[in-house]
């Protein structure tokens, strides 16, 4: 088995591209070059852990924007089960479809018991850099707290 190299804070996020829930391709660089990102890998659009964390960067979309940061979810899912997701959920951010998890891969997101894709967020400044990670599998909702937080300190260190 092939051990991926994990992404850590200090490095710089790899650059990718992927289609959003409308099937327009999205490529971090240009991502970063408006802002902050908050990259969250999650396991399954429609799952009650998933839902929760969704719905919980949702109801704080605004503090993430109001910061200079663009959230960003990617799992495996098909476009289509993104755009219904979003829909039914009123997310108003990215959700990018990692079909052949080759991102989650990229970035070495470790899958939970050996099967379940992994729950990790990144929040990566402007540079390009990974300046927090955050890693549960089970704490889906602490995601968006632990991502703001981070991006408080980040953004009060530019200050």
């Amino acid at each position: 088995m092939r051990k991926e190299k994990k992404v850590r804070v200090g490095d710089r996020a790899p650059d990718f591209t992927l289609p959003d829930q409308t099937g327009k391709p999205v490529q971090l660089r240009d991502l970063l070059g408006r802002g902050t990102v908050v990259l969250y890998f999650y396991p399954k659009d429609e799952t009650p852990g998933c839902t929760l964390e969704a719905r919980a960067f949702r109801d704080s979309y605004d503090r993430f924007t109001a910061r200079g940061a663009e959230v960003v979810g990617i799992s495996s899912d098909s476009v289509a089960a993104h755009r219904r997701f979003a829909a039914r959920h009123g997310l108003p951010f990215l959700l990018l479809s990692d079909r052949g998890a080759s991102v989650r891969e990229l970035y070495g997101v470790e899958k939970t018991l050996g099967f379940l894709p992994g729950r990790v967020t990144y929040v990566i400044d402007q540079a390009g850099v990974v300046r927090h990670t955050y890693s549960s599998q089970v704490r889906a909702t602490r995601h968006s707290r632990v991502a703001l937080e981070a991006l408080a300190a980040l953004t009060e260190a530019v200050f």
